[in-house]
This record gives structure tokens, sequence and C-alpha cells, in this order.
């Protein structure tokens, strides 16, 4: 069996959603001190639904699979439905990531959440 599914080769190739949003509504970056992975996902949001998103990600083949494929899984959805995005809905998507890879996953979950609580905060500065 090869260690990565031929899902998380494509989304290391061909990553969907790459780059920045300059005048994005949100921005989550979170990082792995261990590997040393960065993940930076930005967000463009109206009346609560994700119509824009792009990440760079500083890292593995894994981290940027796993980017991608949560940008994918978010994209068009409101803020609670990519709030419910779980780092296991992310590896299922990928056909499954190696045991040591799964923080990966872990990090594009937790830099979407970051990316909503820096929305959070922006909108309540309006108010």
């Amino acid at each position: 069996m090869a260690l990565y599914s031929e899902q998380v080769m494509d989304h290391f190739r061909n990553p969907r959603n790459l780059g920045a949003i300059e005048d994005a509504d949100a921005i989550g970056e979170v990082g792995n001190a261990t590997c040393g992975d960065i993940m930076r996902i930005y967000l463009k949001i109206n009346d609560e639904v994700i119509t824009d998103i792009k990440f760079e990600t500083f890292g593995c083949g894994s981290a940027i699979a796993s980017s991608s494929m949560a940008t994918e899984l978010i994209k068009g959805k409101t803020i609670s439905e990519a709030l419910a995005l779980t780092n296991k809905a992310v590896t299922e998507a990928l056909g499954g990531l190696p045991a040591h890879k799964i923080h990966c996953s872990v990090l594009a979950e937790e830099a979407i959440q970051a990316a909503i609580e820096d929305y959070r905060k922006r909108q309540e500065s309006k108010n």
C-alpha cells in the first residue's frame, strides 16, 4: 500500500484555493512547533456564508493537502457549518493520512477555527 492516497497526492500537486485574499474578512494562522508547519487561512464572508477562502501553508505535503481539502470542504458553507469541520473529516476526505501526519489535519481544523474567531472579533469591534 502506498504511504499517501491519490487524494493526498492530488491536493499536494494541485492545491485548491492557494494564495492570499488581500481584503479578507478574517485571517487565521496556526503552527506546530514540533514539525514547523504553519497554516494561514483567509476568509471572505457574506451574510454568514464563506464566499471565498484561500490558504498559505509552509509545511510538508500532508499539510498542504490538508489545507487544500479543508478549504474545499467549507467553501460556500455557513460559519456554523465550517466550525463543525473536524480533522477527522479532512483526513477521511483525503482518503486517510499516515498516523504521524494526522497533526496536519488538526492544524487545518485549528486554522479555520482561528479565522472564524478573528472574524467574530472583527464583527464585535464594528458594533
